[in-house]
């Protein structure tokens, strides 16, 4: 493929640097196109004659997809590809990438640190002391957490970071995911549950699914209506997974103790949501990806998977594989 009339498109981004991409992308001579699409329209406005899209939040819809003429592949600024039909995609011919491994250690710290502060009610605390108000009673109660259970809602990799961390503080450990082989769990020797026990058996519960027609509001009121009274639910994943009113009548009626959230169903929060009032809600601004160094990663490999398929090549990360006997490309 000639490079030099490639039109790759940066369809929105909340980045402030390029470099990564820069470097694999001059590789081929290829200059990226920026823009901050918002919606539908946006993006096939902007983005009608691209043969390449890296995509952060902008909604790459069916609507969109069947008006992508020259693109060949969508690469995801992430893990999860909630942004893109994929069916539409497949039937469009388009590659779609992401970026499975890039932040396993900040995700599953955040987890970690939200589970933490929720338990040791840190921030309620700092909030307290922030006001005048030295007194550790302001937390009360608060229980040890050495030989009480962690419950994992999915068990792919992330969580399966996470649990290591967890047995270091004396977690028993849990998990939900009727995709995982049992082998890999007694491996890190977590056992394996149903949904129903996870929730009821669980003193925590941590978020790990991707969010798709089957996981969304996935957990609502009957899971709720399951847990501990004594119980945190953290959420590192996706916001849409979480029946958000659900969990805000369980928290308002005393169902669970708190939760720790970094990511929402409506990003951002909107300032009329009963969460920003509630002392055990602990919000994060969708950060648990974050470093400088993932970052960077993310955004290198994200360019990658561009220019592999550009090169005739099948990219390392590649969320539709089902396509691969349709496609013209080689492995790597």
């Amino acid at each position: 493929m000639n490079m030099n009339n490639v039109k790759v498109v940066v369809t929105d981004f909340e980045y402030d640097t390029f470099l990564p991409e820069k470097e694999v992308f001059d590789n081929l001579g290829i200059e990226l196109t920026f823009e901050q699409c918002k919606t539908e329209r946006d993006v096939i406005d902007k983005c009608k004659d691209a043969d390449a899209l890296l995509n952060q939040y902008a909604p790459i819809t069916k609507e969109v997809i069947d008006q992508l003429d020259q693109c060949k592949v969508i690469s995801r600024y992430g893990i999860g590809v909630n942004t893109v039909d994929i069916e539409a995609a497949n039937e469009k011919g388009i590659v779609v990438g992401n970026v499975t491994d890039y932040c396993l250690d900040e995700v599953s710290d955040h987890a970690m640190a939200l589970l933490l502060s929720c338990v040791r009610k840190t921030v309620l605390l700092n909030n307290r002391v922030k006001e005048g108000i030295w007194n550790f009673n302001e937390a009360a109660p608060i229980f040890r957490i050495r030989g009480t259970t962690l419950g994992l809602i999915g068990f792919g990799n992330i969580p399966q970071t996470l649990a290591k961390k967890a047995q270091a503080f004396g977690l028993n450990v849990i998990a939900y995911d009727p995709f995982v082989s049992p082998a890999i769990a007694e491996e890190l020797n977590v056992n394996l549950a149903s949904l129903e026990d996870v929730c009821e058996a669980s003193d925590y519960i941590s978020i790990h699914l991707p969010l798709n027609k089957k996981t969304e509001k996935m957990i609502s009121y009957p899971e709720f209506n399951k847990m501990k009274q004594t119980s945190f639910i953290i959420n590192t994943a996706r916001g849409g997974v979480i029946d958000e009113t659900a969990l805000i009548e369980a928290l308002q009626e005393g169902k669970i103790a708190g939760a720790g959230l970094d990511v929402l169903e409506k990003e951002p929060i909107e300032k009329s949501n009963p969460l920003l009032s509630m002392d055990n809600v602990i919000l994060n601004p969708h950060a648990a990806f974050y470093s400088q160094e993932a970052e960077a990663e993310l955004k290198r490999k994200a360019a990658q998977n561009i220019t592999d398929v550009l090169s005739g090549y099948f990219p390392t990360y590649m969320v539709n594989s089902e396509l691969k006997d349709k496609l013209d490309l080689k492995e790597k």
